[in-house]
Protein backbone atom coordinates (compact mmCIF):
# COMPACT_ATOMS: atom_id res chain seq x y z
CA UNK A 1 0.00 0.00 0.00
CA UNK A 2 1.44 3.30 -0.85
CA UNK A 3 1.07 4.66 2.83
CA UNK A 4 3.42 3.71 5.98
CA UNK A 5 0.04 3.02 8.16
CA UNK A 6 -1.18 -0.90 7.64
CA UNK A 7 -4.91 0.66 9.33
CA UNK A 8 -7.52 2.01 7.61
CA UNK A 9 -10.63 3.71 8.63
CA UNK A 10 -13.73 2.44 7.05
CA UNK A 11 -16.30 4.79 5.89
CA UNK A 12 -20.09 3.08 5.72
CA UNK A 13 -22.45 4.62 3.32
CA UNK A 14 -25.82 4.20 5.24
CA UNK A 15 -27.89 7.06 3.87
CA UNK A 16 -31.33 6.57 1.76
CA UNK A 17 -32.68 8.45 -1.47
CA UNK A 18 -35.34 10.42 -0.96
CA UNK A 19 -38.91 8.40 -1.38
CA UNK A 20 -40.19 5.09 -0.42
CA UNK A 21 -37.97 2.03 -0.35
CA UNK A 22 -39.69 -1.08 -0.95
CA UNK A 23 -37.40 -3.17 1.53
CA UNK A 24 -37.50 -0.65 4.08
CA UNK A 25 -41.22 -0.89 4.02
CA UNK A 26 -41.51 -4.56 3.38
CA UNK A 27 -39.68 -4.60 6.89
CA UNK A 28 -41.71 -1.71 8.74
CA UNK A 29 -38.94 0.31 8.78
CA UNK A 30 -37.69 4.09 8.46
CA UNK A 31 -34.15 2.95 6.60
CA UNK A 32 -33.31 -0.06 4.39
CA UNK A 33 -29.86 -0.42 6.63
CA UNK A 34 -32.38 -1.24 9.77
CA UNK A 35 -33.76 -4.16 7.99
CA UNK A 36 -33.48 -6.96 10.81
CA UNK A 37 -31.96 -9.71 9.02
CA UNK A 38 -31.70 -13.18 11.04
CA UNK A 39 -31.76 -10.75 14.32
CA UNK A 40 -30.01 -7.74 13.63
CA UNK A 41 -30.38 -4.50 11.73
CA UNK A 42 -28.07 -4.83 8.06
CA UNK A 43 -26.35 -1.89 9.69
CA UNK A 44 -25.22 -2.86 12.57
CA UNK A 45 -23.97 -6.48 11.29
CA UNK A 46 -21.58 -4.15 9.13
CA UNK A 47 -20.53 -2.58 11.89
CA UNK A 48 -19.67 -5.38 14.52
CA UNK A 49 -17.65 -7.29 11.33
CA UNK A 50 -15.60 -3.93 10.45
CA UNK A 51 -15.08 -3.16 14.66
CA UNK A 52 -13.56 -6.98 15.16
CA UNK A 53 -10.98 -6.04 12.07
CA UNK A 54 -7.56 -5.29 13.22
CA UNK A 55 -6.32 -3.52 10.35
CA UNK A 56 -9.21 -0.95 10.65
CA UNK A 57 -8.36 2.02 12.81
CA UNK A 58 -11.63 3.68 12.97
CA UNK A 59 -15.20 4.08 11.50
CA UNK A 60 -17.53 6.60 9.98
CA UNK A 61 -20.96 5.95 9.17
CA UNK A 62 -22.35 8.60 6.78
CA UNK A 63 -26.33 8.67 7.42
CA UNK A 64 -28.88 7.80 7.90
CA UNK A 65 -30.40 11.15 9.00
CA UNK A 66 -30.11 11.64 12.61
CA UNK A 67 -33.71 11.32 13.56
CA UNK A 68 -33.90 7.67 11.95
CA UNK A 69 -31.66 6.65 14.69
CA UNK A 70 -33.48 7.52 17.88
CA UNK A 71 -34.68 3.92 17.96
CA UNK A 72 -31.38 2.28 17.26
CA UNK A 73 -29.83 2.46 20.38
CA UNK A 74 -27.31 -0.06 19.65
CA UNK A 75 -25.75 1.98 16.74
CA UNK A 76 -26.46 5.32 18.64
CA UNK A 77 -24.28 3.91 21.98
CA UNK A 78 -21.58 3.09 19.45
CA UNK A 79 -22.33 6.92 18.41
CA UNK A 80 -21.98 8.74 21.80
CA UNK A 81 -19.43 6.78 22.81
CA UNK A 82 -17.48 7.70 20.38
CA UNK A 83 -16.20 4.11 18.91
CA UNK A 84 -18.28 5.17 15.27
CA UNK A 85 -18.00 9.04 14.00
CA UNK A 86 -21.33 9.78 12.49
CA UNK A 87 -21.72 11.98 9.63
CA UNK A 88 -24.78 13.76 8.18
CA UNK A 89 -25.88 11.82 4.39
CA UNK A 90 -25.37 13.77 1.29
CA UNK A 91 -27.53 14.02 -2.08
CA UNK A 92 -25.33 11.34 -3.09
CA UNK A 93 -23.63 7.91 -2.38
CA UNK A 94 -20.13 9.95 -4.05
CA UNK A 95 -20.73 13.05 -2.30
CA UNK A 96 -21.32 11.17 1.13
CA UNK A 97 -17.95 9.22 0.61
CA UNK A 98 -16.24 12.07 -1.17
CA UNK A 99 -17.20 14.52 2.39
CA UNK A 100 -16.17 11.85 4.47
CA UNK A 101 -12.89 11.44 3.24
CA UNK A 102 -12.47 14.59 3.64
CA UNK A 103 -12.86 14.73 7.12
CA UNK A 104 -9.53 12.56 7.00
CA UNK A 105 -5.59 13.01 7.08
CA UNK A 106 -4.99 12.94 3.11
CA UNK A 107 -2.15 10.49 3.73
CA UNK A 108 -4.63 8.21 5.58
CA UNK A 109 -5.58 4.84 3.59
CA UNK A 110 -9.81 4.79 3.54
CA UNK A 111 -12.23 1.59 3.13
CA UNK A 112 -15.33 1.97 1.62
CA UNK A 113 -18.11 0.04 2.04
CA UNK A 114 -21.97 0.23 2.52
CA UNK A 115 -24.48 -0.71 5.23
CA UNK A 116 -26.66 -3.24 3.18
CA UNK A 117 -23.73 -5.55 3.22
CA UNK A 118 -24.84 -7.95 5.67
CA UNK A 119 -22.86 -11.36 4.87
CA UNK A 120 -20.04 -9.29 5.36
CA UNK A 121 -17.61 -11.01 7.33
CA UNK A 122 -13.78 -10.21 9.11
CA UNK A 123 -12.54 -13.03 7.14
CA UNK A 124 -13.71 -10.75 3.61
CA UNK A 125 -12.29 -7.46 5.16
CA UNK A 126 -9.35 -8.76 5.90
CA UNK A 127 -8.20 -10.74 3.30
CA UNK A 128 -9.31 -7.13 0.81
CA UNK A 129 -7.33 -5.26 3.50
CA UNK A 130 -4.40 -7.23 2.43
CA UNK A 131 -4.89 -7.39 -1.16
CA UNK A 132 -4.73 -3.44 -0.55
CA UNK A 133 -1.60 -3.37 1.77
CA UNK A 134 0.25 -5.75 -1.20
CA UNK A 135 -1.38 -3.30 -4.23
CA UNK A 136 0.76 -0.56 -5.51
CA UNK A 137 -2.75 0.98 -6.95
CA UNK A 138 -4.00 4.19 -5.94
CA UNK A 139 -7.49 2.73 -5.93
CA UNK A 140 -8.48 -0.75 -5.49
CA UNK A 141 -12.11 -1.84 -6.26
CA UNK A 142 -13.08 -5.49 -5.31
CA UNK A 143 -15.03 -7.52 -7.51
CA UNK A 144 -16.12 -11.73 -7.23
CA UNK A 145 -16.02 -14.05 -10.39
CA UNK A 146 -19.84 -14.24 -11.51
CA UNK A 147 -19.37 -18.43 -11.78
CA UNK A 148 -18.58 -18.06 -7.66
CA UNK A 149 -21.62 -15.87 -6.86
CA UNK A 150 -23.72 -18.25 -9.12
CA UNK A 151 -23.03 -21.25 -7.65
CA UNK A 152 -23.80 -20.13 -3.87
CA UNK A 153 -27.06 -17.85 -5.13
CA UNK A 154 -28.54 -19.23 -8.20
CA UNK A 155 -31.76 -17.32 -8.10
CA UNK A 156 -30.06 -14.23 -7.40
CA UNK A 157 -30.22 -11.24 -9.46
CA UNK A 158 -26.98 -9.70 -10.13
CA UNK A 159 -25.55 -7.04 -12.11
CA UNK A 160 -22.42 -8.80 -14.27
CA UNK A 161 -19.72 -7.35 -16.34
CA UNK A 162 -18.51 -9.20 -18.66
CA UNK A 163 -14.99 -9.40 -20.26
CA UNK A 164 -13.12 -10.69 -22.40
CA UNK A 165 -11.17 -12.54 -19.76
CA UNK A 166 -13.65 -12.47 -17.24
CA UNK A 167 -17.34 -12.39 -16.02
CA UNK A 168 -17.19 -10.54 -12.87
CA UNK A 169 -19.46 -8.87 -9.94
CA UNK A 170 -19.06 -5.59 -7.36
CA UNK A 171 -18.38 -6.00 -3.88
CA UNK A 172 -19.12 -2.93 -2.52
CA UNK A 173 -15.33 -2.80 -1.28
CA UNK A 174 -13.22 0.21 -2.57
CA UNK A 175 -10.07 1.49 -1.12
CA UNK A 176 -8.46 4.23 -1.46
CA UNK A 177 -4.90 4.26 -0.64
CA UNK A 178 -3.48 7.69 -1.63
CA UNK A 179 -4.25 11.00 -1.47
CA UNK A 180 -4.37 11.22 -5.13
CA UNK A 181 -6.68 8.07 -5.12
CA UNK A 182 -9.50 10.52 -3.56
CA UNK A 183 -9.59 12.00 -6.57
CA UNK A 184 -11.46 9.18 -7.98
CA UNK A 185 -14.20 9.96 -5.45
CA UNK A 186 -14.61 13.51 -7.40
CA UNK A 187 -14.84 11.60 -10.57
CA UNK A 188 -17.52 8.90 -8.87
CA UNK A 189 -19.63 12.60 -8.30
CA UNK A 190 -19.51 13.93 -12.28
CA UNK A 191 -20.23 9.99 -13.08
CA UNK A 192 -22.92 10.25 -10.62
CA UNK A 193 -25.02 13.35 -11.72
CA UNK A 194 -24.83 11.83 -15.77
CA UNK A 195 -26.49 8.58 -14.86
CA UNK A 196 -29.10 9.47 -16.99
CA UNK A 197 -27.03 10.82 -19.62
CA UNK A 198 -25.03 7.83 -21.20
CA UNK A 199 -23.62 9.08 -24.04
CA UNK A 200 -21.12 11.61 -21.77
CA UNK A 201 -20.12 9.03 -20.06
CA UNK A 202 -19.21 6.84 -22.89
CA UNK A 203 -17.47 10.39 -24.49
CA UNK A 204 -15.59 10.44 -20.75
CA UNK A 205 -14.53 6.63 -21.27
CA UNK A 206 -13.92 6.74 -25.17
CA UNK A 207 -15.45 5.26 -28.21
CA UNK A 208 -13.21 2.39 -29.05
CA UNK A 209 -12.92 1.29 -25.36
CA UNK A 210 -16.83 0.77 -25.04
CA UNK A 211 -17.11 -0.43 -28.12
CA UNK A 212 -14.55 -3.41 -27.66
CA UNK A 213 -16.47 -4.03 -24.36
CA UNK A 214 -19.60 -4.35 -26.42
CA UNK A 215 -18.29 -6.60 -28.68
CA UNK A 216 -16.73 -8.69 -26.03
CA UNK A 217 -13.16 -8.64 -26.78
CA UNK A 218 -12.30 -6.07 -23.79
CA UNK A 219 -10.56 -7.01 -20.90
CA UNK A 220 -10.60 -6.20 -17.28
CA UNK A 221 -6.48 -4.78 -17.04
CA UNK A 222 -7.43 -3.15 -20.68
CA UNK A 223 -10.58 -1.45 -18.76
CA UNK A 224 -8.97 -0.30 -15.53
CA UNK A 225 -5.81 0.96 -17.82
CA UNK A 226 -8.23 2.80 -20.07
CA UNK A 227 -10.15 4.49 -16.79
CA UNK A 228 -6.35 5.17 -15.56
CA UNK A 229 -4.92 7.12 -17.60
CA UNK A 230 -8.20 9.21 -17.90
CA UNK A 231 -7.81 9.86 -14.17
CA UNK A 232 -4.37 9.86 -13.84
CA UNK A 233 -4.02 7.65 -10.98
CA UNK A 234 -3.82 4.20 -11.00
CA UNK A 235 -7.04 1.66 -10.80
CA UNK A 236 -6.63 -1.78 -9.41
CA UNK A 237 -8.88 -4.42 -8.80
CA UNK A 238 -8.63 -7.36 -6.07
CA UNK A 239 -10.38 -10.75 -6.58
CA UNK A 240 -12.49 -11.48 -4.07
CA UNK A 241 -12.79 -15.55 -3.54
CA UNK A 242 -16.17 -14.83 -1.50
CA UNK A 243 -19.47 -15.90 -3.03
CA UNK A 244 -20.79 -13.48 -0.18
CA UNK A 245 -18.74 -10.29 -0.88
CA UNK A 246 -20.84 -9.82 -3.51
CA UNK A 247 -24.29 -9.64 -2.12
CA UNK A 248 -25.62 -6.33 -0.83
CA UNK A 249 -29.62 -6.37 -0.33
CA UNK A 250 -31.45 -4.23 -2.88
CA UNK A 251 -34.60 -5.57 -2.76
CA UNK A 252 -36.99 -8.07 -0.92
CA UNK A 253 -35.95 -11.10 -2.72
CA UNK A 254 -32.15 -10.64 -1.85
CA UNK A 255 -33.59 -10.04 1.90
CA UNK A 256 -35.24 -13.74 1.86
CA UNK A 257 -32.27 -15.44 0.24
CA UNK A 258 -29.76 -13.77 2.74
CA UNK A 259 -32.13 -14.52 5.46
CA UNK A 260 -32.03 -18.17 4.76
CA UNK A 261 -28.36 -18.36 4.17
CA UNK A 262 -27.27 -16.46 7.44
CA UNK A 263 -30.17 -18.90 8.91
CA UNK A 264 -28.11 -22.00 7.74
CA UNK A 265 -24.71 -20.46 8.66
CA UNK A 266 -25.92 -20.38 12.63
Amino acid sequence: MNSSRTEMTAVVLAGQRDGENELAEYAGVTCKAFVDIDGQPMLSRVLDTLASCSGVGGIILSGPDKDKLNDQVAISRRIESGEVLWLPPQGSPSTSAYEAMRTLDPGEGVLLTTADHPLLTTEIVDYFLQQSVDSDADVLIGFANYALVREAFPTMKKTVLRFRNAELCGCNLFAFLTPKGREAAEFWQSLESQRKNPLRIIRFLGWWTVARYLIGVLTLEDALNALSMKLGITIGAASMPFADAAVDVDSVSDYLLVQERLSKRG
